[in-house]
Parts: structure tokens; C-alpha cells; sequence
């Protein structure tokens, strides 16, 4: 760690690896992977043998939080290790602010040609570019810095065209995704007419080997998959590994009604959050799915998350086939996670655990230690400063998160934070569909959690808040903000959030001063 007190000049450096030595740097994120999902934190049924291997070979997480979601905002807060706060990133959409750094281009800065397979939904800064410039039109951009080898937007395009010359004949569209023997729109494990070998995620790692196979040298890849996000669809063995009856009790209320009941957001969001975002047809809102229906989505999610693993298990191969894996860093992780029917609704946002705990695994074949478990709270905001610290590269601008080389190299931080942070906005500029329903400003429309082992308190700006003491209710069902016995904990907890926020406001500048012999810089404590 630095001196805290050390001062140097500004501008300056530290010296890179030396290009000889560097290792090759391979970022893997799996869409929407919850981080209760793993056999190695003791799921229920899941398991994921590969990444369980990553693991006993480098270091589990098991506290990890997007800084935000949906995919936009928390995939900012990833890629620049700034909070949401700060990169302004707010909604799918919102343009990234050109002037942040991001670990591509720092990555750039230390040799490496970075090179994206998959996607990074990076909506570009407008300004500066012609009004009628057509990436203007779409927020699935790629982050600056990265050099395409293989695109793969929503879309799905490009794995359709491969479908199709494989002599998939049909795949036209998305409803190739509809399972064999379903109507569009229904519920069913049923396998859609791609195989195991031909999933988008195959197609992805088969780019990517083919891609490793022609370097000869150090690189630094990313490997972006869409699974296990929906359409919730996934073909032989995978679909029918699981049923509705496995898997723990779902963490929600009695009944969706009690559940909307219980604060103004929830009754504002969970009836505009309709089946066509999950199961490719469907029309309606969720609240027309009963928990049966629930219970069957969520067995095909399970199985969506082992056909991912599996296919890291080809990743891993070919990484030792080729002799890189003794010198290649793997950091696997998502951007956001899934509800996947706790709380009687699907996807990501809002404030629940279930839409913000993701898995991290880092293995680091330069670190003595293995197999280590963390259970220190960690951001997505730590991956950037992480990535600088193995590269010897600089940040241009101030960070939220921090290196976690030190639990990667097997060592405690005893100035860690005790809490995970993240926040949601659920303004509607297109449209200002929630501004006009709770009658607020767009900048009112938001929410920020600060999240410890016992208690949960989330700030709306201009809603009621919550207060969850998660060791009486894990399932986050009773709120006791109102209950006077919790005042005093309410405003504590208000305190720390407020106090979270003064420390992480943009310090780009602030530990810079022009002084007679020129600009100095001192180096704080990490925050």
C-alpha cells in the first residue's frame, strides 16, 4: 500500500511491466448471473464445476455487488470503477461522458491491443459527434478503447448468420429461441432447434480460440456473454437438469399484491414489468404468471447458468492446450444479477439483493495463494483499479473502487469497507412515464443502498425509505424504517450513506495543489 503521506509530482506514471513479462488478461462477464448461483457458495442444485475449478486455483468473492443495473449503468460502473454517482451512466441509454478512463483504454496504455467478444452496451458520448452519426441510434456501443473481433449485441445478428451457416435455415429472427413444440410466448423446458454446440455462448468461446490461436504475444481479451440473460431458453442436456421443485424457497411475500403493497416503488414497477422481457413472445405483465410459472422460468435459468459453465470448461482447455495458462489472469464476474422470482418478479433493478449480488472469481497464476474465500464486501467499481494494479497502469481520473490484488495474493486489508453500495434510476427520459406517476423531477427518481451484514437501509430521493435488519429477515419482507424502535439505527445508517457519498464525490483533482515548485500530488488512503 502507499504512503498516504507521500507526495510526487503529478502526471507521473509508475513505470509499466515489462512488455516480456506481462501476463495475458482474459475478462469474463455472463449477463445477469446471480451470485448465490455456484456450487462452491453451496447452492441448493446448481453446479458449476468449472468455475468451482477457477476458484480452488484463485480466489472466490462471495460478497461481490454490481454498482448498479440494469446493464448500462452497472457494465459503467465496471469498466471505469466509478459508482454511479459519478459516471452518470443513469439508465440503458445514457451516453458514458468521454472524459472517463476505462479499463480498456488503460489497458492500451500498458501495450496491449484489448479486444472485445460480445458486447459492452456503451451508449457513446454525443457530443462531438454528428447529429446523425447511427451510433446515436442504439445504446449497445462498445466501449472506447476496444478493438472488435466479434460483435454480439442483443440482436444476435451475427450468431444467426453462423446458425444459418450451419444450415440452420430458420434462423431468421429471436424465434429461434422459441422452444420445439411451443407456441411463442409459453412457458416450456421443451429445447429450441440449436444445440449445446450452438448456443451463443459456443459461438462466442469458438471466436475467442480461434482469435488466442493467432496472437504471439501478450493479450488481453474480453469475453462478454449474453446467457444467462433471456429469453429464458436453453437447449439438450441443460433444459431439463433442473425442475420447478429444486432450488430453495423463493424470498418473496404471500402473494405479488402483498408484495407491490409494501412500498410505492414496488406497486409503480412491478406491473410494468411485462413477459416479453424473458420469455421470447410472451405479451402481458409478470403479474399474470402464478408462482408455478415462477418456479418453471427459474429451473430454466439454472440450467441457462450450466451451459455457460460448461463452455468455460472449453475456455479452460484451450488455455491449456495452448500453454497460456500458466501466464494468463482470469477475472469472471457478471454485470448484474437476476431476481429470478424472488419477490414475485424477474430481471434486475429496483433495491433486492437478488438483482445486485454477482459472482467474482480472479485467478492470478502469479499469486502463491489459492483457493482463497472473501468475505469482505467488493464492488464492481474494484475490477478497473484491480486491472491497474497488475498492469502498472495509472487511472487519468480519480476512482470509487480499489485494488483487490491484496486478497488476490492471499493477504487481509484491515481498512477494507464494511459495506456493499449501489444505487438505481428509474427516470424515464424517453418518456417520463415514472416522473409523471409519482409526480417528480427526473433527478428524483432514484434510489441508493447501503447494504452491511446486519442491516439494509435504501434512500429514496424523494420516496419513503427502507430499513431491513437481514439477520431476523434475510428475505428483506419487513420493513421497519417506520418502527421507532429502529429510529435511531434509520438515522445511522442515513448517516453512513450521506458519509459514503462526500467521500466518493469525483476526487479527479481534489489531492492535486500548484504550489511554487509546480503541481504535487498526495496519495491517500485508498476509499
Amino acid at each position: 500500500m502507499q504512503d498516504p503521506t507521500s507526495i510526487e509530482p503529478a502526471g507521473i506514471e509508475p513505470a509499466g511491466i515489462a512488455r516480456d513479462r506481462r501476463p495475458n488478461v482474459l475478462l469474463i462477464t455472463a449477463d445477469q448471473w446471480r451470485g448465490d448461483c455456484l456450487s462452491s457458495v453451496g447452492h441448493a442444485c446448481v453446479k458449476t464445476p468449472n468455475v468451482d475449478a477457477l476458484a480452488q486455483e484463485g480466489t472466490l468473492f462471495r460478497r461481490h455487488y454490481a454498482g448498479a443495473a440494469p446493464c448500462s449503468p452497472a457494465r459503467a460502473t465496471l469498466y471505469t470503477g466509478l459508482y454511479q454517482m459519478n459516471h452518470r451512466v443513469c439508465r440503458n441509454g445514457s451516453p458514458l461522458d468521454a472524459r472517463f478512463d476505462n479499463l480498456a483504454l488503460a489497458a492500451r496504455r500498458a501495450g496491449y491491443d484489448p479486444t472485445l467478444f460480445g458486447y459492452t452496451d456503451t451508449a457513446p458520448d454525443p457530443r462531438g459527434m454528428d447529429a446523425g452519426d447511427p451510433h446515436l441510434t442504439t445504446y449497445e456501443g462498445v466501449l472506447p478503447g476496444f478493438t472488435v473481433r466479434q460483435l454480439l449485441p442483443e440482436h444476435e445478428r451475427q450468431w444467426l448468420s453462423w446458425l444459418r451457416s450451419r444450415g440452420h435455415t430458420d434462423a431468421v429472427s429471436r424465434d429461434i429461441h422459441i422452444p420445439l413444440g411451443a407456441r411463442a410466448g409459453e412457458i416450456s423446458n421443451a429445447a429450441p432447434a440449436y444445440s449445446r454446440d450452438e448456443t451463443q455462448t459456443a459461438f462466442l468461446v469458438g471466436e475467442f480460440i480461434r482469435w488466442m490461436g493467432e496472437q504471439d504475444g501478450p493479450w488481453f481479451a474480453h469475453v462478454s456473454f449474453l446467457r444467462p440473460h433471456p429469453p429464458f431458453s436453453v437447449p439438450e442436456p441443460f433444459n431439463r437438469m433442473f425442475g420447478p421443485d429444486d432450488g430453495p424457497a423463493f424470498n418473496r411475500a404471500t402473494n405479488a399484491q402483498a408484495e407491490a403493497a409494501s412500498h410505492p416503488y414496488l406497486a409503480y414497477a412491478m406491473p410494468r414489468t411485462g413477459k416479453g422481457n424473458f420469455i421470447h413472445g410472451a405479451t402481458g405483465p409478470l403479474s399474470g404468471w402464478n408462482g408455478d410459472d415462477f418456479a418453471a422460468i427459474r429451473a430454466i435459468y439454472y440450467g441457462m447458468i450450466s451451459e455457460v459453465d460448461a463452455q468455460l470448461g472449453r475456455i479452460w482447455q484451450a488455455l491449456k492446450d495452448a500453454g497460456a495458462w500458466e501466464n494468463s489472469l482470469i477475472v469472471f464476474t457478471s454485470d448484474h444479477a437476476e431476481m429470478a422470482g424472488d419477490h414475485w418478479t424477474l430481471g434486475k433493478g429496483g433495491f433486492f439483493d437478488g438483482s445486485y449480488h454477482v459472482p467474482l472469481v480472479i485467478r492470478d497464476p502469479a499469486s502463491g495463494a489459492a483457493g482463497g474465500i472473501v468475505e469482505e464486501f467488493t464492488s464492481a467499481a474494484d475490477i478497473f483499479p484491480t486491472l491497474c494494479e497488475k498492469l502498472g497502469a495509472e487511472a487519468k481520473n480519480g476512482l470509487d473502487g480499489r485494488s483487490l490484488m491484496p486478497f488476490v495474493n492471499g493477504r487481509s486489508e484491515p481498512r477494507w469497507r464494511d459495506a456493499a453500495f449501489w444505487e438505481f434510476d428509474f427516470r424515464d427520459i424517453a418518456a417520463g412515464e415514472a416522473e409523471r406517476h409519482f409526480g417528480l423531477r427526473s433527478n428524483q427518481c432514484n434510489l441508493a443502498v447501503i447494504r452491511d451484514a446486519q442491516f439494509k437501509y435504501v434512500h429514496f430521493t424523494a420516496l419513503p425509505p427502507l430499513l431491513f435488519n437481514l439477520r431476523d429477515d434475510p428475505m428483506e419482507l419487513d420493513n421497519v424504517a417506520a418502527d421507532p424502535a429502529y429510529a435511531a439505527i434509520r438515522l445511522e445508517y442515513a448517516e453512513k450513506l450521506l458519509s459514503l457519498r462526500a467521500r466518493h464525490l469525483d476526487q479527479t483533482l481534489a489531492y492535486t495543489e500548484l504550489t511554487e515548485k509546480g503541481p504535487v500530488t498526495r496519495r491517500p488512503w485508498p476509499l
